[in-house]
């Protein structure tokens, strides 16, 4: 298994080069240069297994057993969610009127980045350990993945980690996560702009190649290849929880509702798509839609400007794992990509080619929601099953409320069932505890785990980042004076 550029400007790599990457030399993103096929028998015996036997099973499928041997790999995978509070890792809760929300957010930041930023980080932590070298993680966050990806790596004498939030943009409790966490390589800087911006200076870093090299620059966003391997298993264990069978042939389909944002997740499900997995992908986003402008109309360019919602992790502009996505359905045309992204990059803006714009609708639908349909699915979710849901959520939820009920129309008119017999599962990305200004809005009052009250009382630590200071020189500076202790 190697993995290619989205634009072909640089030779093939293992796992380990991907997973030590950020975007690939040329600008791209790496992506397996195969996407294993997946046959009706094997999903029917991985129906049976666990989550955490399910990471298992996918990761070695992309991680070769000349890199990582089988048994060590499984350590790893057992040791990443050693610290999740739930048994299952994740779990499936059945709501009525046929919600199914699958929680990924019983890691220790409760946010989904936990899952997969847990199981890179022991991946980093071994190869590093087995060649006795020093990385530099340099990671933007527009709420859940910088402290993710601390929570991933602190303490850890082989990496220095570096974060940038935006100010003001993410809730008190993700920046309370980020900085209080006080250890020696631990960086983090509160910069006075929003997530688009923040990637500006970030990107600069990772295009100076010799800089890049010199402090083995890599990224942990969802740029990074080892993150969007494990979210796949979201999409598998979604799918066998909620299958009504699977002694059918051709197997049953389940529809899966992704938050989206960067895209990480989204971009998961059009893998797991592709291995054989029947699913229908919804990707549901906040007011900042560019991703359901381009699924609905082909339309991928920039808004004026970002807009702060509720959902305030996916208060995203530039998804850049719709270069991924893009790269799948063009058949790995890395020449179509490379001119298509250098124009984006240029212009902010892009008609997708209609033989693209119509594979892309025929494996996405999308849907937009505003902050009021977020406040209405969180309450009308509390009022029929007292469940609370984060607002990230409750854009699915959204979703899921705005179509046709399928469970009492398939009571009341079973010889119509055909019609609205497909299920549904909507992925949670974080716990509501997380969104207490959200909850307030909704008019319900947040249950807040002893973890996250005491934040507030722990001592923090970060660096400004102010408007018209040069951060890419800043954070230049910083990297350069840390590497004189390694």
């Amino acid at each position: 298994m190697e993995y290619v550029s989205t634009r072909g400007g640089v030779g093939a790599v293992d796992f380990e080069g991907a997973l030590f990457s950020g975007y690939a030399p040329d600008g791209g993103l790496f992506m397996p240069q195969r996407i294993p096929s997946l046959d009706g028998d094997t999903l029917r015996r991985w129906s049976r297994l666990s989550y955490r036997e399910l990471v298992k099973e996918l990761c070695s499928l992309f991680i070769m057993a000349e890199l990582v041997p089988r048994n060590t790999l499984d350590d790893l995978i057992d040791r990443a969610f050693s610290r999740f509070r739930h048994k299952d890792v994740v779990h499936l809760s059945r709501l009525k009127n046929g919600l199914n929300v699958l929680e990924l957010w019983h890691g220790v930041t409760y946010a989904f980045k936990d899952l997969s930023l847990s199981c890179t980080g022991q991946f980093l932590q071994y190869f590093l350990e087995k060649k006795q070298k020093h990385v530099t993680i340099l990671v933007g966050t527009s709420g859940d993945t910088g402290s993710s990806a601390i929570e991933s790596v602190r303490g850890q004498k082989n990496m220095d980690i570096f974060v940038v939030l935006p100010k003001g943009f993410c809730t008190q409790i993700q920046e309370l996560q980020m900085t209080t966490i006080i250890e020696e390589n631990v960086h983090v800087f509160a910069a006075h702009g929003n997530s688009d911006e923040i990637d500006e200076p970030i990107k600069e870093l990772f295009a100076d190649v010799d800089f890049a090299r010199k402090y083995n620059l890599m990224s942990l966003n969802s740029v990074n290849w080892s993150r969007i391997m494990v979210q796949i298993a979201h999409h598998f264990y979604a799918y066998f929880q909620c299958a009504p069978s699977l002694d059918t042939t051709p197997l049953p389909v389940v529809e899966i509702v992704v938050p989206t944002g960067g895209g990480g997740n989204i971009t998961a499900g059009c893998i797991a798509q592709k291995m054989g997995l029947p699913i229908r992908l919804v990707a549901v986003v906040n007011s900042n839609d560019i991703i359901h402008r381009t699924v609905q109309h082909g339309d991928f360019s920039l808004s004026e400007s970002v807009k702060a919602t509720l959902a305030s992790a996916m208060d995203i502009q530039e998804p850049y794992n719709m270069e991924r996505i893009l790269w799948l359905l063009s058949g790995s045309d890395s020449r179509l990509m490379k001119t298509l992204m250098e124009r984006f990059s240029v212009s902010k803006s892009l008609k997708l080619p209609e033989d693209l714009h119509r594979k892309l609708s025929e494996t996405l639908r999308s849907c937009s929601a505003s902050d009021e349909d977020i406040v209405r699915a969180i309450q009308r979710c509390w009022e029929e099953n007292r469940y609370l849901l984060c607002p990230h959520s409750a854009v699915a939820a959204h979703y899921h409320y705005s179509q046709p009920d399928g469970v009492r129309l398939h009571q009341k008119f079973s010889c119509f069932s055909f019609l609205f017999s497909t299920p549904r599962c909507c992925l949670a990305p974080a716990s509501a505890a997380k969104f207490q200004d959200s909850l307030l809005r909704a008019g319900l009052v947040p249950q807040l785990p002893p973890e996250i009250t005491a934040l507030t009382a722990m001592e923090t630590r970060s660096t400004p980042l102010e408007r018209g200071q040069d951060w890419a020189q800043t954070l230049r500076e910083w990297i350069e004076a840390k590497a004189e202790r390694w």
